[in-house]
């Protein structure tokens, strides 16, 4: 496994590659008589492609995903403010392996090539633009780590010796100096609003959110419940926490089973992810007619499926079987939390009270 393709968002080469990469060219489907002519080395060749393939086939457009691009783009298209007034963020708040992080990136990845496309890949200054800039925070993320990482995206020289206010001003300065009108800030939930660190983190995000002219895109679990927006005030102090007042709350449910609506999702996603596969003994319907068995597997969780999909595959062709059943699938094991409701939607799907096939009102009625 070559590790010449390696990089990360949270510099701003590994971003401009994120944004600036071709898509990926899907491999042929060979034949098994195909499979079986090929030497070894074109067959490792062949294979390495197949798995790099099946782990980044690219983003699957599902309903989800649409629905909070089109609320992110309203959001940043309507956030024109000069800069004396404060603009508006949003905030994805989500379960885990739901694709918020994707979601995240996949809008601004969109918005940021526009942006080049229309101004230019440097400012009139001859600054190198950059419409966006991405950061992950971590457990023990303070006012000081949070402007380095800020400072750390941009690549600026004088992160090591600087303190927490300098830091500020050198990401205000990047910001401004490469015209960027997105900030993205992920995992926001290690931010804890009760203790001395994260009341300032939260605190200096609104005042970057007062200094910039950049729409921020916050993701994390449970911000609600962490009372987040409230700052960590209780009762009717809440009313005096701004964060409720500034961001915009974006949930993203899980796929569910419970309406024809959802069944119709569900299947449509299965479909999708068929054709992306490149197994020599897959024939098109397969995975579809595992619809049930896959939602059992994953609970309707995207990035549950996904990891699902991907070591399935990897297995087929590593065994030799060229395609995914549930016999191979149970051989599979994913994240602790569909492991263990696996049991208990198998038990509602072998009763008839689960499906993923649409019903007609007569049946639904029976049914319940």
């Amino acid at each position: 496994m070559s590790g010449g393709g390696l990089y990360t968002l949270s510099r701003k080469e590994g971003w401009r590659r994120y944004v600036d990469q071709p898509a990926r060219t899907r491999p042929e489907v060979l034949t098994v008589k195909q499979l079986a002519g090929l030497g070894r080395d074109a067959r490792e060749e062949y294979d390495e492609a197949r798995h790099g393939w099946h782990a980044n086939f690219g983003i699957l457009k599902t309903p989800q995903l649409a629905g909070l691009h089109d609320e992110l783009g309203q959001i940043v298209a309507t956030n024109r403010q000069d800069p004396d007034r404060v603009r508006g963020a949003a905030v994805i708040d989500a379960l885990p392996g739901l694709g918020k992080t994707t979601i995240a990136n996949t809008f601004a990845r969109d918005f940021d090539r526009t942006q080049i496309r229309r101004f230019g890949a440097f400012t009139d200054e001859g600054h190198e633009r950059l419409p966006v800039f991405r950061v992950g925070l971590t457990s023990r993320t303070t006012l000081r780590t949070l402007n380095r990482m800020i400072c750390d995206f941009y690549g600026h020289p004088g992160t090591e010796r600087a303190n927490a206010a300098q830091l500020a001003s050198h990401a205000v300065d990047c910001v401004l100096s490469c015209q960027t009108r997105v900030g993205i800030i992920d995992d926001l939930h290690f931010i804890d609003p009760h203790r001395k660190d994260g009341v300032e983190v939260s605190n200096h995000l609104k005042w970057l959110a007062n200094e910039l002219p950049v729409t921020f895109i916050y993701a994390g679990v449970g911000l609600a419940e962490r009372r987040l927006f409230a700052e960590g005030l209780l009762g009717e102090h809440s009313a005096l926490a701004q964060t409720a007042r500034r961001w915009t709350r974006l949930e993203l449910p899980p796929f569910h089973i419970t309406s024809n609506d959802g069944r119709r999702q569900w299947r449509s996603l299965v479909k999708s992810t068929e054709r992306q596969l490149v197994l020599a003994q897959h024939q098109p319907g397969m995975l579809v007619d595992l619809a049930d068995y896959l939602f059992t597997r994953s609970t309707g969780h995207i990035g549950s499926f996904i990891t699902l999909i991907t070591r399935g595959c990897f297995k087929a062709i590593r065994t030799g079987a060229e395609r995914l059943t549930a016999d191979l699938f149970d051989t599979v094991r994913i994240d602790e939390a569909s492991e263990q409701a696996r049991s208990e939607l198998a038990a509602a799907f072998a009763a008839g009270r689960l499906s993923t096939a649409s019903r007609s009102p007569r049946r639904r009625a029976a049914v319940s």
